[in-house]
């Protein structure tokens, strides 16, 4: 199952959080910039470029400490079909270095469109006698607004191709609960959504407790991270909103169990502007990113203590 991988990566590294990869071109070092520039101008494809050498900076830098990472389509998608190269190629590198990619596209439909998306991104496509894999990533966050009829064709591509998937309960912006607090019989949305991970994860195998279906779970609201672990006991968390959103490192040690498993925490813009924050020489960039995560990795490891898969 796809999040036993991501679990074991975890335990290895001791480290649960994972680099999320949103970059905008203002992140860039300005030398890379002008190299990319100076190739193929001041054009999507030089865009593309400049955030191709940047992403593999950051790769090069804190792959072994680091368990995944979380490219975010739409800085991609973006740049039209140069940035989803981009984002291919950057799948791509981050798996040789055997790290876990998570898409993040929040992909939501129903039906054969589902399908489509589940295809792209957790599937294969066949072409005559042959198959393939469009995008190189091992799970996807997914809106499961659409109820169980958009969700079925992600999960019967999981179990079909080894894959996971994140689906959307208390997600970490300000407004998030305009709809997801709202009661139902009494009972939040966001804890209904929950519940339904459950039972959408309910047949996959759980070598460590948890399941193929988790939950993105925000850092910036503490009390529905307890609640959600207390009642969500074989959902893995993706827990946004860490750092430059607000999100600390003591509001979440209810996310995890007592051998330290239970989530993973996302990092974006600390870790991409690490270097503007530092003031340090641009060229120093991808260092800065790394001393990031180990302050990171420190901070988190200080609530979860050493992790275990027993």
């Amino acid at each position: 199952m796809s999040l036993n991988r991501l679990i074991e990566k975890i335990a290895e590294t001791q480290n649960p959080t994972v680099a999320g990869l949103d970059p905008k071109l203002e992140y860039v070092p300005g030398f890379i910039k002008e190299k990319a520039f100076a190739e193929h101008g001041e054009t999507l494809k030089g865009a593309a470029k400049a955030i191709w050498l940047f992403n593999k900076g950051i790769i090069d830098a804190i792959h072994e400490i680091v368990p995944a990472v979380k490219p975010q389509l739409a800085f991609y998608e973006m740049l039209g079909i140069e940035g989803v190269k981009v984002f291919h190629e950057t799948a791509e590198y981050a798996r040789k270095y055997g790290m876990y990619v998570i898409a993040d596209g929040k992909r939501n439909d129903i039906g054969s469109t589902a399908e489509g998306y589940a295809s792209a991104y957790l599937g294969k496509v066949r072409v005559g006698e042959n198959e393939y894999e469009p995008f190189p990533v091992d799970a996807l966050t997914v809106n499961a607004y659409l109820g169980s009829d958009g969700i079925t064709p992600f999960t019967d591509a999981c179990k079909k191709y080894d894959k996971g998937i994140f689906v959307l309960v208390k997600t970490s912006n300000p407004s998030s609960g305009e709809l997801q607090d709202k009661l139902i019989s009494g009972v939040p949305v966001y804890e209904i959504m929950g519940r339904l991970c459950e039972e959408w994860g309910r047949e996959s195998e759980k070598r460590y407790g948890y399941s193929g279906v988790g939950a993105v779970i925000g850092a910036t609201y503490p009390e529905q991270i307890k609640e959600m672990r207390e009642k969500l006991p074989n959902t893995f968390f993706l827990i946004p909103g860490y750092g430059a959103q607000g999100g600390r490192s003591g509001d979440l040690k209810a996310a995890f169990d007592s051998r330290g498993l239970g989530g993973i925490v996302n990092s974006s813009r600390a870790v991409m502007c690490a270097w503007q924050k530092e003031k340090c020489d641009e060229q120093d960039y991808a260092g800065a990113a790394l001393r990031e995560i180990i302050r990171m990795k420190n901070e988190l490891i200080e609530i979860t203590g050493e992790i275990k898969l027993k």
